[in-house]
């Protein structure tokens, strides 16, 4: 057993270490697998994005009215003149390039009667642009230096940079209040999945749009918490390794979209858009930014309104970072577990999907309830790869297992029973218990006689002739074999495996023992030999049964008063002259209508309780003529009418020659009366 769960553990160890390794790196495909996977979360989930915030999109009726993208840029300035009113306005859209003078002032106009505004810029890894250092000093207003300053001190998480970058010309950078990238990373499957904090840009860290529309809604700067957190107005949000959090995102009906061309006509109100974040930007095909994410494509600027969205209502995503590697190392031993507590494999794959399905089912509502991500993938994994490995080394040690109890047994069982050992082979653990069994013992009488008449190769043949209908006729009812003792026979029933009505199932076996013996007789008489007798004694009691041994060399067996009772009960078959004779704890567990008759109660030596026997005799007529005359001579001899009873025992004796008659004689004549006979030999 030890030796077997040091397979386990071999197997299972490099399990865990190789999985462990595929979540902490990431390792493709199985980290698209991973996502993929997970995004079910959003679908699950009902909860609505923030009311107060709404994206203005120059949608396709707005360019239907006004032209192809991109616009003069005083009907930019018109439009944004109506969101007077609003707390903060983010641009997701750039302004790199100059066009007339005018227009561009315009623009510039309508942007700083705004109440707050931050224009975006984003990272380029190749430069397009050429920027000033009046647009840099400009740009620095924006930076994050008190974050950038923890994070030099602590050196984690790395954000994301560019040498490069593509921003406003200076008429509208100096109009926005602040600035914001809209920079962002897609994920190894090319879906967006996580929103940036801040990016880095010539060694000085600057936040996205949406953080530093937050800055100015709140007045407050963000800072870092702790490794993996930061904080804004008391707001904590989670970070990975590159300073990404993952998006919570909505159902895409439920955002508030409005269309530029509502806006610019006042066909919504200013009065609308009071105190409210508003996210101008372009959804138009062609002109703007689409990206894919899993819940399908949406409009990039919407990236931002989730982000904000899931901040002000508390449904930013919390990512434990400990409970995916725990759950990977559980799923790996769930299998190795089950397989030591149960042995049917179908029990063992019912709870191994079961349990998978009650945390799957807990980790989703943890997701629906408290936006906790975790991730169930990689567990998934660990259970299917652990539970493969583990069934496979199972069926290996069954099937050596089987193998040697087959090679083991299969003289002493039958093959029901054997199947049955092999499907239950805990029965054969070292050490015993205590149960109710039947215990079986034949004897050849006259053994010396016959085996100092033949020569020893002889004596071999007739002995492998007479065991084997004796053992077919144990076997054949469900009985185990134990040993032959020299000529002897010791059979017991109901275990290894246990069998309905054992005592039932012993007695059968003796007749059929018997029935068996005359046919061999006949061929032997054939053959010049002489005719073999035997005893056969039954006994029912509760014995210690099992390996008894070494942890190198054991053997099944059963020990006990009972057995040695059966082998006592076996040696007084020749008092009495009968072929069977059972106990009375036998006969008090018999089934089925078998002929037997009450012999006498004895005490056999060392005992100090006398036990009642019974002659197990042939189903047969014969046999119900014999009883019946039988039970009435011992009922007068019982009353101690002692001249009555000699007749009737004289006329079984001389119509049936009846041995157990004839034994009873002597006794009657001398007025001996019926009861308890002390044997004093073996």
């Amino acid at each position: 057993m030890i030796k077997d769960k040091l397979f386990y553990g071999a197997a299972l160890l490099p399990i865990v270490c190789i999985i462990l390794f595929l979540h902490m790196y990431k390792v493709e495909p199985f980290e698209s697998f991973s996502l993929r996977f997970n995004d079910i979360n959003f679908d699950l989930q009902t909860k609505e994005p923030n009311k107060e915030i709404v994206f203005v999109a120059v949608d396709e009726p707005s360019v239907n009215a006004y032209g192809r993208w991109p616009w003069n840029r005083e009907i930019l300035a018109k439009g944004i003149d109506s969101l007077f009113q609003a707390d903060v306005v983010l641009m997701d859209m750039i302004f790199s390039e100059p066009t007339d003078e005018e227009e561009d002032a315009s623009l510039a106009e309508s942007i700083s009667g705004l109440k707050s505004s931050v224009c975006g810029f984003f990272l380029r890894h190749n430069a397009t642009q050429m920027i000033g250092e009046t647009e840099l000093e400009i740009l620095g207003d924006s930076a994050l230096d008190k974050l950038q300053s923890d994070i030099s001190e602590f050196g984690d998480p790395i954000f994301i940079s560019a040498p490069h970058a593509e921003m406003n010309i200076l008429p509208i950078l100096e109009a926005c209040t602040l600035s914001g990238s809209f920079s962002t990373l897609s994920e190894s499957d090319h879906l967006l999945r996580a929103y940036p904090i801040a990016v880095y840009f010539q060694n000085i860290l600057y936040p996205s749009l949406g953080i530093q529309g937050l800055r100015l809604k709140f007045n407050s700067d963000i800072k870092r918490s702790d490794t993996r957190h930061v904080q804004i107005n008391e707001n904590q949000i989670g970070l990975n390794e590159k300073g990404f959090i993952r998006l919570n995102f909505y159902q895409p009906e439920q955002y508030k979209v409005i269309s530029f061309l509502d806006l610019i006509t006042q066909k919504v109100k200013p009065e609308y858009f009071k105190d409210k974040i508003v996210i101008l930007g372009i959804t138009e095909v062609g002109a703007g930014d689409v990206v894919s994410t899993p819940i399908g494509s949406l409009p990039g600027p919407l990236l931002h309104y989730t982000f904000i969205s899931n901040l002000l209502e508390n449904h930013l995503i919390r990512e434990p970072q400990n409970v995916t590697p725990a759950l990977i190392v559980f799923m790996v031993l769930l299998p190795f577990l089950l397989v030591l507590s149960f042995k049917k494999i179908v029990y063992r794959t019912v709870l191994n999907i079961a349990v998978y399905l009650l945390v799957y089912a807990f980790v989703r509502y943890l997701f629906v309830v408290d936006m906790i991500y975790i991730d169930l993938f990689y567990p998934l994994i660990a259970l299917l790869t652990s539970a493969a490995a583990v069934e496979a080394i199972a069926f290996n040690i069954q099937e050596k297992g089987g193998r040697f109890m087959r090679n083991a047994f299969s003289s002493y069982l039958s093959a029901d029973l054997l199947d049955q050992l092999i499907k239950n082979p805990e029965a054969l653990s070292l050490g015993g218990e205590s149960k109710e069994l039947s215990i079986l013992f034949s004897d050849i009488r006259g053994f010396t006689t016959i085996s100092e008449s033949m020569t020893p190769v002889e004596l071999i043949k007739l002995l492998n002739r007479y065991f084997t209908p004796m053992t077919n006729a144990v076997l054949e009812n469900g009985g185990m074999l134990d040993k032959y003792i020299g000529d002897a026979v010791m059979a017991f029933f109901n275990a290894p495996v246990s069998i309905q009505n054992h005592a039932d199932a012993a007695c059968v076996s003796a007749l059929e023992m018997i029935e068996e013996l005359e046919k061999l007789n006949l061929v032997l008489a054939q053959e010049g030999v002489n005719a073999i007798k035997i005893g056969i004694g039954i006994n029912t009691a509760e014995v210690v049964v099992g390996n008894m041994g070494s942890d190198t060399r054991f053997n099944y067996t059963v020990i006990g008063d009972g057995v040695n009772l059966a082998s006592r009960v076996e040696g007084l078959t020749k008092n009495y002259g009968v072929n069977i004779l059972v106990t009375e704890f036998t006969v008090a567990k018999l089934h089925d209508a078998f002929i037997y008759r009450k012999v006498e109660p004895v005490k056999v030596k060392g005992k100090d309780e006398a036990v009642l026997l019974y002659e197990l005799m042939p189903s047969s007529e014969r046999s119900k003529e014999i009883k019946k005359l039988y039970d009435e001579a011992l009922e007068v001899y019982i009353s101690g009418e002692f001249e009555k009873a000699e007749t009737l025992f004289e006329h079984l004796v001389e119509k049936y020659k009846d041995s157990v008659s004839l034994y009873f004689l002597p006794l009657v004549k001398e007025k001996h009366p019926w009861g308890v006979h002390k044997m004093t030999t073996k």
